[in-house]
This record gives C-alpha cells, sequence and structure tokens, in this order.
C-alpha cells in the first residue's frame, strides 16, 4: 500500500471535491475594522482587500504574517530535447546548486522579505516523456509529484510561495493552457528564456503536437498535469492544493505556477480562492491565463524568471498589507475624528 498521500488521480479529485472556504465571521469583522481606521475609505485601495482576504483565510480579525515560505521545485523535461529552450537541460541540476548554496535571486528575495526558503529537486535524472509524442507522465509518476508538493507545505507556514525550476518547463505551461482553454498553441507560446523567432515557431509546433498527442488532456486539468506537465509543476499543484486544506493563502508565481494552478481550478472552480498573483510576468501569455483566473496581479515589473522570484516579492506587499489592517489604530482607539 503506498504511503503516499495521493496514489491515484480519483484522490487528488476528491480532495479538490472537499476544500475548506474562508472563515466569513473573521472577514465580516475584518472589514468592519477596516472601516474604522484611521484614513479615508478605501484609501489603501487594494492593500484594503489584500489584508481582508488574508484575514478571512486565517480566521483572524487582526492577523500576521510571521512565518511566510517559499519552496521551489525543480523537474527535468523530456521534451527539452526538441530544441524548445535556449539552455541546456543540464542548467536545472545547475541552479538547484545555486538555490542550496544562496546564489540565485529568489535567494536574495527571500532574505528582504524575512521568507524560509527551500528546494526540493524531483528525480533530475529521470527526465520526464517527451509530450509531443505522448503523456509525460504515468499516472504512478504524477501522483508522486503531487504529493511530493504537499508534502512540501510545513504546517506552520501563513503564507506560501511556490516556485519552479526546470529547463522546457514554460513549453509544458503553454501546453497545458492549449489544452484546457481556447486560443491554440500560438496564442498560449512565449520565447521563455529568450527564444528567436526560429525557435518560438519549434517551440510552438512541439505544444501544438503535444496537445494533439494527448486528445486526453482537453478540459482536464488533472490529465493535462500528468500528459503535459512535469514534475516540478506537479509539485507546484500539490502545494497549492495542500495550503488551501490547511487555510494557507498562497501567492502565485508567474506563468509556469499559474498553469499549474489552473490545473486545480479547472476541475474545482475556486480552488485558488485562497490565492492571489503575485505579478504579471513578461511572458506573453501570463496576463491571458490572469484574466482566465480572474487574478489581478499585485506587480507589474517585466519579471520572467521564475524560481518563485516575482510571488517572493510579493510577500513584502501582503505583509504590508495585512499590517496595516491589524496594526493601524481605529478613529476610536486615536482619538481622531471620523467622517
Amino acid at each position: 500500500m503506498s504511503t503516499l498521500p495521493f496514489a491515484t488521480l480519483a484522490q487528488v479529485r476528491a480532495a479538490l471535491g472537499d476544500l475548506p472556504n474562508p472563515d466569513h465571521a473573521a472577514l465580516t469583522q475584518a472589514q468592519a475594522r477596516n472601516g474604522q481606521l484611521t484614513k479615508p475609505p478605501g484609501a489603501l485601495g487594494q492593500l484594503e482587500d489584500l489584508g481582508i482576504w488574508y484575514a478571512s483565510w486565517r480566521g483572524a480579525i487582526q492577523p500576521k504574517v510571521e512565518a511566510p515560505h517559499i519552496v521551489v521545485f525543480a523537474g527535468n523535461h523530456g521534451v527539452a530535447a526538441r530544441g524548445v529552450s535556449a539552455f541546456p537541460a543540464d542548467v536545472t541540476a545547475q541552479m538547484v546548486a545555486n538555490f542550496k548554496a544562496g546564489g540565485a535571486a529568489v535567494n536574495q528575495i527571500a532574505a528582504s522579505v524575512g521568507a524560509a526558503f527551500d528546494v526540493h529537486a524531483l528525480s533530475l535524472d529521470t527526465p520526464t516523456a517527451d509530450f509531443s509524442q505522448g503523456p509525460a507522465m504515468t499516472e504512478d509518476e504524477v501522483c508522486a509529484a503531487i504529493s511530493a508538493g504537499w508534502q512540501a507545505v510545513p504546517a506552520g507556514c501563513d503564507l506560501l510561495v511556490a516556485g519552479e525550476m526546470g529547463i522546457g518547463n514554460t513549453t509544458s505551461a503553454a501546453a497545458i493552457a492549449t489544452a484546457l482553454y481556447e486560443g491554440g498553441a500560438e496564442a498560449w507560446t512565449g520565447r521563455g528564456t529568450g527564444l528567436n523567432d526560429a525557435a518560438l515557431s519549434l517551440k510552438t509546433a512541439v505544444v501544438a503536437q503535444g496537445v494533439a498527442a494527448n486528445p486526453q488532456a482537453a478540459r482536464d486539468g488533472l490529465e493535462a498535469l500528468r500528459c503535459l506537465g512535469g514534475r516540478e509543476i506537479a509539485a507546484m499543484a500539490g502545494a497549492i492544493l495542500r495550503a488551501r486544506q490547511l487555510s494557507i493563502p498562497v501567492i502565485l508565481d508567474g506563468f509556469i505556477c499559474c498553469a499549474a494552478g489552473a490545473t486545480l481550478e479547472q476541475v474545482r472552480p475556486g480552488a485558488l480562492d485562497h490565492a492571489v498573483a503575485g505579478h504579471i510576468s513578461a511572458e506573453a501569455a501570463h496576463g491571458r491565463l490572469l484574466t482566465i483566473l480572474q487574478k489581478a496581479p499585485l506587480l507589474t515589473l517585466d519579471m520572467r524568471l521564475g524560481e518563485g522570484s516575482g510571488g517572493a516579492l510579493a510577500i513584502g506587499v501582503v505583509q504590508a498589507a495585512v499590517r496595516c489592517l491589524s496594526g493601524m489604530a481605529t478613529f476610536g482607539e486615536a482619538g481622531v475624528s471620523g467622517a
């Protein structure tokens, strides 16, 4: 008998069918408190909604962000052999070493916002199958990756960012989006790590081939994850799902992370209600995906690095929103005349 959280995709579907909701009492009381803070109504704009959203998921009227956590998953893709990336597959393992040594951009951003950081390498010596020829993963493989993400979320975490590293994974993300939504491969395939026009045309053709080779992925989030995803993308989905089960708010990173989240949302609308979009990346299709997911980005900085870097940077925005809700004085407390 498997000791993993998920042995079958049917079990993942069942978990998606039993999701906790926000604490409506905390939501109502946080809204009331926000209305009494020493500021004109709505003066903090999106920060007000963000703080209230966070309070509702933590079940507290004056919550604190004390244990933000960034977890990066790394995986290798068989489709990378088709020449869809500007970098060789060896870079995945090299970057994992860089993460562990503290030398990557996300390490610096994590330190700047006081977030814990972990990296999990997932079977780097065994790339997924080339999805342009058939499914990237078996059911056992995708469930193992989803389980790895689920198990990587610490119970004491109170704000989660899931990031990724995997040469070729913008190709996987584009294929997932193409399978789940309208528009075709051309609408969802971008330059990734900086492809020229010829390489972009090849990448787009590979995405189209992959979707055609895996018809079972069409409009089915979990089959799209299995057939077109990578281990790190499946692990991000598992981490996002586990965070929902624990009522831990999530900040989504860029296109690849949002594609992972989209596989859950497609199966269970509302599965990402505990998540906000940290930023809109420079990857062309990210904005289109955010529109479908109905997530307004907190930041627009033309980032396209991955690693969870954009989501990590947005931790500071969430921290500020929560501090304003919880720490500001009310008109009554401050002795200030209200409107």
